[in-house]
C-alpha cells in the first residue's frame, strides 16, 4: 500500500462547533515559554552555545565554548522578563500555560513557586531546549521520560501537556505512546484541537502558533516594534472573533518568551492586546489543560467504520468496488495508489477513484459505460439490477412507470444504444421522470464524442452520490 501519512483535509469547509463554555465566540490562550537555563550551553553538557531566539539575530553556535552575550540574554528572561510578565498576567487576572523546560524549571525555584501561586498550568517543554531532529527515537524517548521525572520532582506533579518545539518526526508518536498526556502541542496545523490516530488509540492535539508569537521579534522580517506585534494580534483576534460570531468559533494561541516580550519596549503591546480582548463579550481566556479537558468531555474521538485508508485490499474492494458499476478494477487501482487521510471522506475517495477512471483507456471507460443498465429496461423488470441501481431508479419513480411511459423509455433506450454503443446514463437522484425524459431526448441527438464524455461525467456523478451515502 502507498499511504501518505499527512492529513491535508482536516475539518474541511465545516469545522465542528467547539461549544466553548458560556457560548464563547473565541478561546484565547497565552503560553509563556520558560526556557532560560535549559538552552544549549557547554555548562549543560551540550556541544555548543545557543543560537536560537535571542536579540542576536542570525547568531551561530560556538562549538565547545560559552557565549557570554547569549547567556546573559537568556538570563535576562529569568531575572527580569519573567517577573514583568508575571506582574502583568496576575494584574489582568488572565490564566497562563507555561511550557517549562524541565532543566530550566529546576534552576528557577522562585519562578516555579510564583507560577504555582498564580495557578498557572506548567506543561512540559522537554528536558532541554535543544534540537531533536537528529535524535534516534530511543534517545528522544529516554529524554522524554527524564523530563517527566524531573518535572515531577520540581513541581510536585507530572505534566499533562507536552510541547517539544524543536521536535522530530517521532515526537508526537512518542508522546502518544507514553499515554499520560491530555494533549500535545507539537503541531501548527489548525485553529481547533483535533485527534491524532496512533497505534494504541487517539491522542489530542492542541495546535500551537509560530505567527502570533513574540519569536518573530528575533527573526528576519519579523516584528520590529511592539506596535507591529499588537496589530498582528488584534487582526488575528478580530478575524477569529468574526468567525465565532458567524457560528464557527476557534482558538487563538499566543506564544511568549520571557527574554523577548519581557523587555520593557515590548510588553506594553501585550498589555494593550489584553485590554482589547477583554473589552469584548464572550471571550474565554483559558489554560491549555482547560481546553484539553473541554475537548475530551465534549468532542471525544469518533470511532467510525474502518476508514478507507486503513482497510485491507479485499475490504476496500468489498466496500467500494461497486461504486463504479460492475467495475471493481477501479477500486483495485485506487487502493494501490497514494491514499491519505484526506481520502477518507466521500469527496476525497471520489477523487481517488475518479482519477483511475479518467486515466483508463477509452475501451476501459467504454466497458464501464456498458456495465450500466438501461433505465427502466429489461434488467429492471427482471429485478437484476445492483442494489445501488435499483435504489437510484426507484428514487426517480422508474420502477413504477405506466405502460405508455415504459414504451417511451424502451424506444429511447433502443435508439440511444444503437447510436452510441452504450446505454443512456444519468444521475437520477433528485430528478423526476419528466426531467430524465427531457435530458434523454436532448442527449440522444448529440455527436458520439460529446455524448461519450457526457456519459462519463454522469458516471462520475453517480459515483459521488453513492459515496456520499456511506461516507461523511
Amino acid at each position: 500500500m502507498n499511504r501518505y501519512p499527512r492529513d491535508m483535509g482536516g475539518y474541511g469547509a465545516n469545522p465542528p462547533d467547539p461549544k466553548w463554555p458560556g457560548g464563547a465566540k473565541i478561546a484565547v490562550q497565552f503560553v509563556i515559554n520558560y526556557e532560560e537555563g535549559g538552552e544549549n550551553n557547554v555548562l549543560h553538557g551540550d556541544k555548543a552555545s545557543e543560537a536560537f531566539l535571542s536579540e542576536i539575530v542570525g547568531a551561530s553556535a560556538w562549538e565547545g565554548q560559552r557565549h557570554w552575550n547569549m547567556e546573559s540574554i537568556y538570563e535576562y528572561g529569568a531575572r527580569a522578563g519573567f517577573w514583568r510578565l508575571h506582574r502583568l498576567f496576575t494584574e489582568m487576572d488572565i490564566p497562563v500555560t507555561v511550557y517549562g523546560v524541565a532543566t530550566a524549571l529546576a534552576r528557577a525555584p522562585e519562578q516555579v513557586a510564583a507560577m504555582q501561586s498564580a495557578g498557572w498550568e506548567i506543561a512540559s517543554h522537554g528536558l532541554k531546549w535543544i534540537e531533536y531532529k537528529d535524535y534516534t527515537i530511543d534517545d528522544e524517548r529516554v529524554d522524554m521520560h527524564k523530563a517527566i521525572a524531573l518535572h515531577e520532582e520540581v513541581t510536585g506533579t507530572r505534566p499533562t501537556g507536552w510541547y517539544t518545539g524543536r521536535c522530530s518526526v517521532n515526537t508526537v508518536d512518542i508522546v502518544a505512546e507514553e499515554g499520560g498526556f491530555a494533549y500535545v502541542s507539537d503541531s501548527y496545523a489548525d485553529d481547533l484541537p483535533y485527534w491524532y490516530e496512533h497505534d494504541s488509540g487517539h491522542q489530542l492535539i492542541i495546535p500551537y502558533t509560530l505567527d502570533a508569537n513574540d519569536m518573530r521579534f528575533a527573526t528576519p522580517q519579523g516584528f520590529n516594534s511592539g506596535d507591529q506585534f499588537f496589530s498582528y494580534l488584534k487582526d488575528s483576534f478580530d478575524a477569529l472573533y468574526a468567525e465565532g460570531e458567524a457560528g464557527q468559533a476557534k482558538m487563538m494561541s499566543i506564544g511568549i518568551h520571557c527574554r523577548l516580550l519581557g523587555r520593557p519596549g515590548r510588553i506594553q503591546a501585550l498589555r494593550r492586546f489584553m485590554e482589547y480582548a477583554k473589552s469584548h463579550a464572550d471571550v474565554w481566556f483559558a489554560k491549555r489543560i482547560e481546553i484539553a479537558d473541554h475537548w475530551h468531555n465534549n468532542h471525544a474521538p469518533e470511532h467510525h467504520m474502518s476508514r478507507p485508508t486503513h482497510m485491507s485490499q479485499q475490504e476496500f474492494i468489498d466496500h467500494y468496488g461497486s461504486i463504479f458499476e460492475h467495475s471493481p478494477w477501479i477500486a483495485e487501482r485506487a487502493f494501490d495508489d497514494e491514499l491519505s487521510p484526506a481520502h477518507n471522506t466521500a469527496i476525497g475517495l471520489h477523487s481517488a477513484l475518479t482519477r483511475k477512471f479518467r486515466s483508463a483507456s477509452e475501451n476501459e471507460r467504454l466497458d464501464v459505460l456498458k456495465a450500466h443498465p438501461d433505465l427502466a429496461g429489461k434488467l429492471a423488470a427482471a429485478k437484476r439490477l445492483t442494489a445501488e441501481s435499483s435504489a437510484e431508479q426507484a428514487s426517480a419513480g422508474l420502477d413504477a412507470l405506466t405502460q405508455e411511459e415504459h414504451a417511451t423509455f424502451t424506444r429511447l433506450n433502443d435508439k440511444y444504444t444503437e447510436k452510441f454503443g452504450f446505454p443512456f446514463i444519468i444521475a437520477v437522484k433528485g430528478l423526476d421522470k419528466n426531467q430524465i425524459l427531457s435530458s434523454f431526448k436532448q442527449r440522444v441527438e448529440n455527436k458520439r464524442d460529446r455524448e461519450f464524455e457526457t456519459a462519463c461525467k454522469q458516471v462520475e456523478r453517480i459515483a459521488l452520490l453513492r459515496l456520499k451515502d456511506i461516507l461523511p
